[in-house]
């Protein structure tokens, strides 16, 4: 298996752990995780999910590709293969060797087409990252 997938052995969909995860408290910072979790859920029939580190991590079969998790005043919505998705509109923060995450405040904008395309396009590296590992 590709050393740079992180891979997971309990995944599973809609996860009761997870789906009482998201409907946590504050309401205004985890409806913002709850509805990006959707957008990671509806990539594709392939995408399956674990609570990871205590977050909601969304994996393409069994290989992690992004995450949410709720802090005191912000959401971050994280990427497993982060540093090397191209980020033309800055939205990727972070200095890791892999990982990188947008941080999204309920009283900010933030350009929803553009974090989409992150998301796709983090599903899109880790799929074929599975099948060049094959």
């Amino acid at each position: 298996m590709d050393k740079q997938l992180f891979i997971f052995s309990n995944v599973g969909q809609d996860i009761p752990e997870i789906e009482e995860w998201l409907s946590g408290d504050p309401a205004e910072l985890f409806s913002i995780a709850r509805h990006w979790f959707a957008v990671f859920r509806q990539r594709g029939d392939d995408v399956y999910e674990t609570m990871h580190d205590g977050m909601p991590t969304a994996c393409v079969e069994q290989a992690a590709f992004a995450y949410v998790n709720v802090f005191k005043s912000h959401v971050n919505v994280g990427f497993f293969t982060g540093a090397f998705l191209e980020d033309p509109s800055g939205l990727l923060e972070g200095s890791g060797k892999r990982m990188r995450h947008v941080k999204l405040r309920p009283d900010q904008a933030v350009d929803e087409t553009a974090l989409t395309k992150l998301v796709s396009d983090a599903y899109d590296d880790v799929s074929r990252r599975l099948r060049d590992s094959c």
